[in-house]
């Protein structure tokens, strides 16, 4: 008899447990459901960010103060934080994988994530200055790592102004490619100061770029396109890409057709101007 109430005790204790934690499964599940309710800002169907929600100027005054974290210097860039699958720990030492594309002033983020499985090995990553911008691409990016595993691990965003702080991310010779899709024109003289293609900044990108990388442009803005190309012509550690190389280079392609503004020019009927260029050594 005392065996028999024995097993009988078990068995409702288990009964309990197991009702607790199909109660508990169930309480989560609601409550997940309803977070996902009351944030309108995140798609149901594919987990990604709405743009509505994200909408700010088209540009932003890069000589202005903003106020965000810069790190001291290319070793203090926390990639654990930016690439965490594939940088588990805080730590990282001098011989890992370091960032090989910058794209400056990356808007939505278009170009990332087409780059990002063009090039799944390389390291990529967005500078915005526009802090909702930057805030969708961040959303974007790990709504698409959720959706697909194991990709988009290799591309990341930051909010930072790629014109004051190029020198604290990345380390001379360290980038392959820099991208400039779509800049602010600055259209009076006195704020060509605030382009992003200057010829005291191309001595910048020639530092962080190594030898055989490549800047490119692209512009709907005529004068803007003549501008940066004459910038890098006169510049004497750069050299324009040939019109084969051009063709055989698959990132010419996405150019005017990975970013929402090269989009909105092609559905517009509008033309482009591009310049690509190579980083080279100067003649001595």
């Amino acid at each position: 008899m005392c065996l028999r109430h024995s097993m009988l005790a078990k068995f409702k204790l288990t009964l309990a447990i197991l009702v607790d934690i199909i109660l508990e499964f169930y309480l989560k599940r609601e409550k997940i459901m309803l977070q996902n309710k009351a944030n309108p800002t995140i798609n149901k169907s594919t987990g990604l960010p709405r743009k509505r929600f994200y909408r700010a100027r088209a540009h932003s005054n890069p000589l202005s103060d903003s106020h965000f974290p810069v790190p001291l210097s290319p070793n203090h860039v926390e990639y654990s934080l930016h690439y965490p699958q594939l940088f588990p720990l805080a730590d990282r030492t001098d011989t890992c994988k370091k960032i090989g594309f910058a794209d400056i002033g990356c808007g939505f983020g278009g170009l990332l994530i087409s780059l990002s499985i063009l090039f799944p090995e390389t390291l990529m990553i967005g500078m915005e200055l526009r802090d909702k911008v930057t805030e969708y691409v961040k959303e974007r990016i790990l709504g698409l790592r959720v959706a697909n595993p194991g990709q988009y691990q290799n591309v990341s965003v930051v909010r930072t102004n790629s014109m004051k702080y190029i020198p604290n991310y990345f380390e001379k010779g360290q980038l392959l490619k820099m991208f400039f899709l779509f800049p602010d024109p600055h259209f009076k003289e006195k704020n060509h100061r605030r382009r992003v293609i200057s010829p005291h900044l191309l001595d910048e990108y020639a530092y962080v770029l190594q030898v055989g990388g490549i800047i490119y442009t692209i512009t709907d803005v005529e004068e803007l396109g003549e501008w940066m190309k004459s910038c890098l012509q006169n510049h004497p550690m750069f050299e324009p890409l040939s019109v084969a190389e051009l063709e055989a280079d698959p990132v010419v392609k996405l150019l005017s057709t990975a970013t929402e503004e090269g989009q909105k020019v092609a559905r517009n009927g509008g033309q482009t101007f591009q310049a690509v260029y190579r980083r080279i050594t100067p003649a001595s």
